[in-house]
């Protein structure tokens, strides 16, 4: 794949026709299975950033039932998945589909349970995808966060299947 397919922001093309890839860390404080969240990582980095956008919007949605009951339907959800779906295929520019990240990013702020706002958090960083690449993981990480939250018996176990849904939806994407 050309660097233009990789990242369509300059500056993690750069970072990747200069360095090598490592593993990042998660920016917030999750019980994770790490190696699962290491294969994940390897996988996604094999995706152009189209598929990787479709990946993290694919991770998110799938929790959008745990936002609060007041935020369920809000037409932000739709905004956010049309602007990144535009995005996408070219359709719009960088600087509108971070506009409407920003809007779309209120639905957290909006969440009075823990779980809506992780999942709220998740669905923006998926949109933020059509920015840069990186917040693919940090989607990710917010949909284990609010696993985390979700699930009172077994915390480590909820992560890992969670981590490998995320897996295999990322597997189907590369190669289908």
């Amino acid at each position: 794949m050309n660097i233009e397919e990789y990242a369509w922001n300059k500056h993690e093309q750069q970072i990747k026709s200069t360095n090598e890839f490592t593993y990042s860390s998660p920016k917030i404080k999750i019980v994770d299975n790490i190696e699962l969240r290491n294969q994940l990582e390897e996988t996604l980095e094999k995706l152009p950033q189209k598929f990787l956008a479709k990946w993290a919007l694919s991770v998110a949605v799938e929790h959008l039932d745990h936002l609060d009951q007041h935020l369920i339907n809000d037409p932000r959800i739709d905004l956010g998945i049309e602007t990144l779906e535009k995005r996408i295929v070219g359709g719009i520019r960088t600087f509108d589909l971070r506009k409407v990240g920003f809007i779309v990013n209120e639905l957290a702020k909006e969440s009075t349970t823990e779980a809506s706002k992780y999942a709220a958090r998740s669905f923006a960083q998926a949109i933020a995808t059509g920015h840069m690449r990186g917040h693919a993981m940090v989607s990710s990480d917010y949909a284990v966060k609010m696993i985390n939250i979700s699930n009172n018996s077994s915390v480590a176990e909820s992560a890992t299947k969670e981590r490998e849904r995320q897996l295999r939806i990322a597997k189907e994407m590369f190669y289908n």
